[in-house]
């Protein structure tokens, strides 16, 4: 990819020369969605808030190595999802189920249900994104991060399969495991069963 291209990865770029009010501004765009990414990923609000702050801390640190060889976004996961990865495998915490109630709370992390939502509808809501949060704490990291990437960030399947160095079509897989996941528990939240494939 041509840095040309990518504004951010031009603003990255500075960075690498020494000027922080090019950081302040790439931090400014994206430590929301990085904070996001990360409370997906390990389930509690004030960890994901160090890993974020770990995570730019890291960028900043490894500047004068970038190479804009993908767009800024694809890079800046990459660099969250290793973070994430050690993380969760050096087995600190494991991930928990994190109510996704609250309007954009303690620096913005999470929006679940609008204010315009009818009672019914905000109810509906927050039972889907409690699904949804119980499907994600029983993926594997890999489909954690891939779905995240996915269903959260908008990210193109090419951009995260370059953030986890996989290839597209493993990446298509880990989704699809991941959006089967999703679908059994919105079917067991809707049904009040268990799927037949879970009882034995």
């Amino acid at each position: 990819m041509e840095a040309d291209s990518d504004a951010d990865a031009q603003m990255m770029l500075k960075v690498a020369a020494g000027d922080r009010r090019a950081f302040a501004l790439l931090f400014d765009r994206y430590h929301v969605s990085v904070a996001r990414f990360a409370l997906r990923f390990v389930g509690d609000r004030e960890r994901a808030e160090e890993l974020t702050q770990d995570i730019f801390v890291k960028l900043y640190r490894n500047a004068k190595s970038y190479k804009p060889s993908a767009k800024f976004k694809t890079f800046l996961f990459r660099v969250a999802t290793n973070h994430c990865l050690n993380e969760v495998r050096r087995g600190e915490y494991r991930v928990e189920h994190t109510s996704t109630e609250t309007q954009e709370d303690e620096g913005g992390l999470e929006v679940a249900g609008g204010e315009g939502d009818r009672p019914d509808q905000a109810l509906a809501g927050r039972e889907l994104e409690r699904a949804v949060g119980e499907a994600l704490k029983a993926m594997s990291e890999r489909e954690r991060a891939a779905f995240t990437m996915c269903r959260f960030e908008g990210m193109a399947y090419r951009d995260i399969a370059e953030a986890l160095e996989a290839s597209e079509a493993a990446v298509k897989s880990l989704i699809h495991r991941a959006t089967l996941a999703v679908a059994r528990k919105v079917e067991e939240l809707q049904t009040g069963s268990v799927p037949a494939r879970s009882r034995a």
